[in-house]
């Protein structure tokens, strides 16, 4: 939801520093607008407080050292905030979420997670106020978007967008991986200063191999 740049021929495909460079460039103020800029986004999250997971003091059943853990310190009051992360990476991408579009609801509590599917959920009397606050969400989303009306496109759509070729540049960003691999990274680069700093320690021909392995061979 950052959006991106639509012009990959200014950094040669994805050359870490030309896009580093062209992010203090006066034109990546207008390259860097998101396509989806001005448009708006809800959210209705809902969770099951636990399921059938919690004892009777609220703390997860197969906790073994319960004293470490107590459930009236939990990080959110307003289980809302939960999904904050998500509401504001869409306002700081220029995407629209109105406090009103954004809504938490619980359904579950206590009952098994095989017993909460959405035949379930629609069927069970004590999941009428779930379903009321869905549909409250549902229609405070539609009488937003009527009023807010049609959003004309921007200036770089992804709908419709046509990647171009780039094997010369996936060539060259090859090398450029194989040489950091072998711990001789570009200068200048990111990469090449934190080598001189001691911060990049990771060189290898074997990313897939773990930290544990390299110590134990």
């Amino acid at each position: 939801m950052n959006g991106g740049n639509p012009r990959e021929d200014l950094i040669e495909h994805k050359n870490p520093e030309k896009a580093m460079a062209l992010e203090h460039s006066a034109e990546w103020k207008h390259l860097g607008q998101n396509h989806l800029e001005g448009r708006s986004a809800g959210f209705f999250c809902y969770g099951d407080g636990g399921g059938d997971e919690l004892d009777d003091s609220g703390r997860p059943i197969i906790l073994r050292h319960k004293e470490w853990f107590d459930p009236e310190k939990e990080p959110f009051e307003d289980m809302r905030q939960t999904y904050a992360p998500l509401a504001w990476q869409c306002r700081y991408a220029g995407i629209e979420v109105p406090e009103t579009l954004w809504d938490y609801c619980e359904s579950g509590r206590g009952v098994p997670y095989s017993d909460n599917p959405a035949e379930d959920l629609v069927q069970r009397p004590e999941n009428a106020d779930f379903l009321r606050a869905f549909d409250g969400w549902v229609s405070r989303f539609a009488d937003f978007a009527n009023k807010k009306g049609k959003i004309e496109p921007g200036r770089y759509r992804a709908f419709g967008y046509e990647a171009p070729s780039h094997r010369w540049a996936d060539a060259k960003l090859k090398w450029r991986e194989l040489r950091m691999s072998a711990a001789h990274s570009v200068e200048p680069s990111s990469p090449a200063e934190q080598q001189k700093l001691g911060l990049n320690q990771d060189a290898t021909f074997n990313p897939s191999k773990s930290e544990g392995q390299k110590l134990r061979e």
